[in-house]
């Protein structure tokens, strides 16, 4: 009995001592989240994804939590000799792991581990992915540890000889695809993954990490073709590179200083990734500020999107069946959280590693948000291991949290970034720790990266590229291959747009006897300039929208195939219209009357036009093809009656226009295709177009297609014929209607 009345008295003094209010410091926060890393470690010195839900280990939470250690052992809260002990028990783990291509019983293989593995044997969980950029996480941790162990006793050089092998037997260039860009993983049942890393996200760490290997290397050009998708525009009042969660702008940063060092991009913008890191966190703070949905909460200090745990967590554990599915569809379990130009994903959940993550780029607004968090909701949101992962005010369960919902777990990768970044800022211990290191300073240097600190190390010059040729198990995807652009008039005035470039650099665009001279102009075998046609697609209802993707799904990507590109080589612009908008006045379905003034989503397409062919001297404006489908095709008829002088064909799908006004287009070949069998948009409304045209002497052609429907995309834009005829199509003066087409209906 007195054993039991002991554990009782010591049971209840720790729950008392845990609700104890702590006042907040960094020193308190950073040691509290130290300890997720020192104390949760399993066996095999793996980090848990989560806890106290157990779950799996997460490879790039041990990449963290490598890191981790060197601040434990620099703020004193565990020694040397102890840290250094975990380090290598961690490491030998990793390096003992099995590998191989087998569905089962395997951790990794080529050097890559799977996303999760099992906390019992370090196993691959279910049938997660060979991650490629957890992997990469989990190789800055490892040569973070290499770096910083140092000393010459038997565990330190053990240390060194671990990860120095780990790095070196990762096969980067088994992952490298078509596009020389880095898939985002394989698995073996399927094989890759039918996704590339590209464009400004949290694998900048990956590309510098694989550029810089000795032994595995991707090329150089690897580098251009990830930065040729960056998406630059203003949001909120800051210009940057745009990516939506927090995460992407920091992930890189815990172990590259990226401050006063460029790459060819950001010399041209005149800043670092340092400062575009600052604007995209203090662009997340206004946006919460303005909280233009109204979520509760949302204030000066309060304040942070990013990927993390959310309240569906709870619905799912335990309000199945409690709640009205109409008060929490809209909210999400663990999501990519965050706000961009082209991103809005926001459901009213804060989470801490938001700013604790950005604290180095802007301290000013971070550090009173990590302050306020952690005291107005200390009771509710911190625990023993600093900040539990994410909470939302809104979120009520129809009463059953009155307060609000607030996260039950911590999660590792968002732990990391707190921990490291608040340390960063502090001492600068990790950016420090890096620069040391040999394999990160050459992918630096590699990828282009030149001033500032990495100027002051004085290397030999790299030495030649040797060919890395492209995995040919990984397929090449073409929507992969257009730029992502906005076209911007004003700071309210915006039209998002894919842009497909010939010959810009990625292998999948080279056309063969074509090239680019030493001054980006595009020139044939013989050094003669060559001018390319240019074809605007202009999508449908379903497509509309800001994340400047859609506009990608039905038809365009057939002018990107390779095997088009080879034959007809051309430039294609996809515009993208905002919801609620059109491309013509009239919703095509039940009326077909034209205005004089065209919508903004066409204003603004006419003056992108014209800004392009200034822009790209390359596109033979005698070769400017039109088309489109449904919405876009009657976007087709809106802008030939506009700027009919402007097009040398036009190819409308399933749409329709005003014949009142078919006077206005002239001498342009038209070929309108409609599914016999659409419900959506009626025929009748491309027969009557098709007659009106006649009825003026108008080039057209008319196909309807018997059997089918609305979706007549696949049929259309992979006819070798209509292909055939389309760029055969040129623009002259003395254009005739005998000269560009028959008038039949086929």
């Amino acid at each position: 009995m007195r054993v039991f009345l002991t554990y009782l008295w010591c049971w209840m003094a720790s729950a008392m001592a845990a609700q104890e209010r702590v006042p907040f410091s960094v020193e308190e926060l950073q040691r509290r989240t130290f300890l997720y890393f020192w104390e949760r470690a399993d066996a095999l010195g793996q980090i848990p994804d989560r806890w106290p839900t157990k779950a799996f280990s997460s490879i790039a939470a041990t990449g963290f939590g490598l890191s981790a250690y060197i601040v434990g052992i620099e703020r004193g809260w565990v020694s040397r000799p102890e840290a250094a002990q975990r380090v290598r028990h961690t490491l030998e783990t990793l390096l003992t792991l099995p590998q191989g291509p087998e569905v089962e019983g395997m951790a990794g293989y080529r050097g890559f581990f799977y996303h999760f593995l099992d906390h019992e044997r370090g196993r691959r969980h279910r049938d997660v992915e060979l991650s490629s950029i957890d992997s990469g996480l989990l190789m800055a941790g490892v040569l973070s540890c290499m770096s910083y162990f140092d000393g010459d006793d038997s565990v330190e050089e053990a240390i060194r000889q671990l990860a120095d092998t780990l790095y070196r037997r990762v096969e980067w260039d088994w992952m490298l695809g078509p596009n020389h860009r880095l898939s985002m993983g394989w698995r073996p049942e399927k094989g890759f993954l039918r996704a590339e890393w590209f464009g400004y996200t949290e694998a900048m760490i990956l590309y510098v990490l694989a550029l810089g290997s000795p032994t595995h290397p991707i090329p150089a050009s690897s580098w251009d073709a990830w930065t040729l998708n960056y998406y630059w525009d203003d949001f909120e009042g800051q210009p940057h590179v745009n990516f939506g969660p927090l995460f992407g702008h920091q992930y890189s940063h815990v172990w590259v200083d990226f401050r006063g060092i460029q790459d060819r991009y950001m010399r041209q913008k005149g800043m670092d990734y340092f400062e575009n890191s600052r604007r995209a966190t203090l662009a997340n703070r206004a946006y919460c500020l303005r909280n233009p949905q109204q979520f509760k909460g949302y204030s000066e200090n309060t304040w942070g999107l990013t990927a993390c745990d959310g309240p569906m967590e709870w619905v799912q554990r335990y309000g199945q069946g409690l709640c009205r599915p109409d008060t929490w569809k809209s909210f999400h379990a663990y999501h990519a959280r965050g706000v961009a130009s082209d991103y809005l994903e926001d459901d009213g959940t804060i989470a801490p590693t938001a700013a604790g993550g950005s604290v180095p780029f802007a301290p000013e607004v971070c550090l009173p948000a990590l302050q306020a968090m952690w005291e107005t909701y200390y009771d509710s949101l911190v625990g023993p291991y600093g900040f539990k992962d994410a909470f939302n005010l809104t979120f009520t369960a129809d009463g059953r949290l009155p307060e609000g919902w607030f996260a039950e777990d911590y999660l590792g990768i968002d732990q990391g970034p707190i921990l490291l970044m608040l340390e960063n800022y502090r001492s600068n211990l990790l950016w420090n720790v890096m620069k040391k290191n040999p394999y990160l300073r050459t992918g630096l240097r590699r990828a282009g990266f030149s001033g500032g600190w990495l100027d002051a190390f004085r290397e030999a010059p790299l030495p030649p590229e040797k060919p890395v040729k492209p995995n040919p198990e990984i397929s090449a995807e073409p929507k992969w291959l257009f730029e992502r652009r906005i076209f911007r008039e004003d700071k309210t005035s915006a039209l998002p747009y894919r842009l497909l470039r010939p010959v810009n650099g990625l292998p999948a665009t080279a056309n063969y006897g074509l090239r680019r001279n030493a001054q980006g102009h595009l020139v044939d075998a013989q050094g003669q300039r060559v001018r390319l046609p240019l074809v605007v697609f202009l999508h449908g209802v379903g497509e509309r929208g800001y994340d400047n993707e859609r506009q990608l799904l039905n038809g365009v990507l057939a002018f990107a195939e390779t095997a088009h590109q080879r034959r007809y080589p051309c430039y294609v612009l996809a515009p993208q219209c905002p919801p609620d908008a059109r491309w013509s006045g009239a919703d095509i379905r039940t009326a077909v009357t034209w205005s004089e003034t065209p919508t903004e989503p066409m204003r603004l397409l006419m003056t992108l036009i014209e800004q392009l062919l200034r822009d790209e001297p390359d596109i033979d404006p005698s070769r400017l093809y039109l088309t489109g489908l449904s919405m876009g095709g009657a976007g087709v008829f809106d802008l030939l009656m506009r700027r009919p002088e402007w097009f040398a064909a036009a190819v409308p799908l399933c749409g329709g226009g005003d014949p009142a006004q078919a006077h206005r287009i002239r001498n342009v070949p038209v070929w309108i295709f409609h599914g016999r069998q659409d419900e959506v948009v009626p025929p009748s409304r491309s027969r009557h177009i098709a007659e009106a045209l006649r009825k003026h002497g108008q080039p057209v052609r008319y196909t309807e297609y018997e059997t089918l429907a609305h979706a007549i995309w696949h049929q259309t834009y992979y006819n070798p014929s209509l292909m055939a005829w389309l760029f055969a199509q040129r623009k002259t003066p003395s254009s005739s209607a005998k000269k560009h087409g028959r008038n039949r209906r086929e």
